[in-house]
């Protein structure tokens, strides 16, 4: 059974909660960002396809709307009076470009009757056209115009009319064009292309309320739903074109993404399923899940197993060093069975031991060594956080006596632990060792440079008159002599620093909020793109809070 007390016991806590942080982070945050970026992409894809749809739609348009007034400018006005002549003029413009595969009529200036058809129908000779959209409208405008979708012989059609004129500029007749919807080469491909396994395509003509053409052929030239049903289709019939989810008329949750068709005014419409447009997602969700699932049990059995192996050796040494202090076994070394954290604690074991089997003389240096130890950093003899605070302690209440600055710079080294790691600790105390020297170079003697601990080293500035200026210069001397490569057995190492700087003047406040302020300052600039140093601003004197700001920067130049 665990010991709560015991290491074994919180590396394992710390394990679980590790991965349970993992799992919600990765449902939480991961998915959901994953999830925004494939609607992104799929949003960007449908807006190509309908794009290029709408284009090719717009360039059909335009070309059956151009040839129909290129036909009515060809037409000879001396032919409206010869109805087998204008026949077979225009049976020949049938033949040599079909497109217009309802039929080319031309009808009489007052729209009642026809004066010739080709092919030759009776379907239109008592056709009243002057009631029509798009009789009416070429005669009024005197130009090409496309009417609205409607049927002819049972299909879907539109027709393309453009004015006749005479020498004199006089509409003599009107010559249209009937284009099937479903005609080759015309709206066929959108009518028969499919978006995915599931979605599909619409063309919307927002001044009908009807939909033109679709992928579904129930749709075709059936009206728009009302208002409400669909609102993202109410803002697309507005006028707006872009992407987004909606709900369409069958409660289906849809990607949909809209593009005009300019020369009509109408708009095409890409839209599919997102629970197929997001599979990848769902895909991913279900993975994860079950690589969770594996994961954590293979750590948790890891974690049981091995722990008791690597700690193995620091039960043994607790034991030996607890009957040493019982008197059961004779003060001797411990024996150093690994190169780990517990070997260098059997080391400093075996060294407390040598220690004490000096001799006098050897002793009292020891205590003297010890003292001086209380008061500074064992590694680089710089001040260490007990000295450091009795110093700024006394440097905030000579600035509230005295009515004089402090100045704190909080420095943390970037890019030593990648060095610590791959080249071994000698390595990073020997760079810590150097870094503590360049630190402490034309620092004057009311200065305090110290070491907090790891690669983070603090430096008091106090009595001065201008904060700011003498921080930015040291910090920049700082910069400056830290970015100079370390030499450490033949071998070249570049580091980087990041600082935060703290100032105050007036009455005098605690130590650790100065330190905290400078501490935020630090982490800020390192964020910030390290090799930086950074000032806390702040116009309290209490400590400052998740919503302060750091509102002032000085890069390195």
């Amino acid at each position: 059974m665990l010991n709560l007390q015991s290491i074994k016991f919180r590396i394992i806590a710390l394990g679980v909660v590790l991965l349970v942080v993992g799992i919600l982070v990765r449902h939480f945050f991961a998915v959901p960002l994953i999830e925004e970026r494939v609607q992104a992409l799929a949003a960007t894809q449908q807006m190509s396809v309908a794009s290029y749809i709408a284009q090719d739609i717009d360039h059909n348009l335009a070309s059956r709307l151009s040839l129909v007034e290129s036909f009515a400018a060809d037409l000879p006005p001396a032919l409206t009076s010869q109805p087998n002549e204008l026949n077979s003029w225009l049976n020949q413009r049938q033949r040599i470009n079909p497109i217009f595969d309802g039929g080319l009529l031309v009808i009489k200036p007052d729209g009642y009757g026809l004066l010739a058809a080709a092919p030759a129908s009776t379907d239109h000779d008592r056709m009243d056209f002057a009631a029509t959209d798009w009789f009416k409208n070429t005669v009024r405008d005197n130009k090409a115009v496309m009417g609205r979708p409607s049927f002819e012989h049972n299909n879907p059609a539109i027709v393309f009319s453009a004015p006749v004129h005479d020498e004199e500029g006089k509409i003599i007749a009107v010559l249209a064009g009937i284009a099937s919807l479903n005609a080759p080469g015309f709206l066929d491909h959108l009518q028969k292309a499919t978006l995915g396994a599931t979605g599909g395509f619409l063309l919307v003509s927002p001044a009908d309320k009807l939909f033109v053409a679709a992928s579904d052929p129930n749709m075709i030239m059936k009206p728009t739903p009302p208002i409400g049903v669909n609102l993202l289709h109410d803002r697309a019939m507005l006028g707006y074109r872009g992407s987004g989810v909606t709900i369409n008329a069958k409660g289906v949750q849809e990607l949909s993404a809209m593009a005009s068709v300019p020369s009509s005014g109408w708009f095409v419409v890409a839209r599919m399923p997102t629970a197929e447009a997001f599979q990848p997602v769902t895909a991913l969700r279900e993975f994860i899940l079950k690589a969770n699932a594996i994961l954590s049990i293979s750590i948790l059995v890891a974690l049981l197993v091995m722990l008791s192996r690597i700690l193995r050796p620091l039960t043994d040494a607790s034991r030996a060093i607890h009957n040493m202090a019982d008197g059961k076994a004779r003060l001797t070394a411990l024996p150093v069975e690994r190169e780990d954290e517990v070997g260098k604690l059997v080391r400093g074991f075996n060294f407390l031991v040598a220690k004490l089997r000096r001799e006098e003389a050897a002793l009292k240096a020891s205590e003297a060594r010890l003292k001086f130890m209380a008061h500074h950093d064992s590694l680089t003899g710089l001040y260490n956080r007990v000295m450091l605070e009795d110093h700024v302690h006394q440097a905030l209440a000579r600035a509230e006596r005295d009515n004089v600055q402090v100045a704190l710079l909080f420095c943390d080294l970037d890019g030593f632990k990648i060095i610590n790691d791959q080249h071994g600790h000698d390595v990073g105390d020997d760079i810590l060792r150097q870094v503590a020297t360049r630190l402490s170079v034309d620092r004057r003697r009311v200065d305090t440079v110290a070491r907090l601990g790891g690669d983070e080293f603090i430096i008091l500035l106090s009595g001065l008159s201008d904060a700011r200026t003498a921080a930015s210069h040291v910090a920049q001397q700082c910069l400056s002599a830290i970015s100079a490569p370390f030499d450490v057995d033949g071998k070249s190492f570049t580091l980087g620093i990041s600082i935060g700087i703290a100032l105050h003047t007036g009455a005098a406040i605690a130590p650790s909020v100065l330190m905290e302020k400078a501490d935020i300052a630090m982490y800020q600039a390192k964020h910030g793109g390290k090799g930086k140093f950074l000032f806390f601003e702040d116009e309290n004197s209490t400590p400052p809070t998740e919503s302060t700001s750091i509102n002032k920067e000085v890069s390195a130049s």
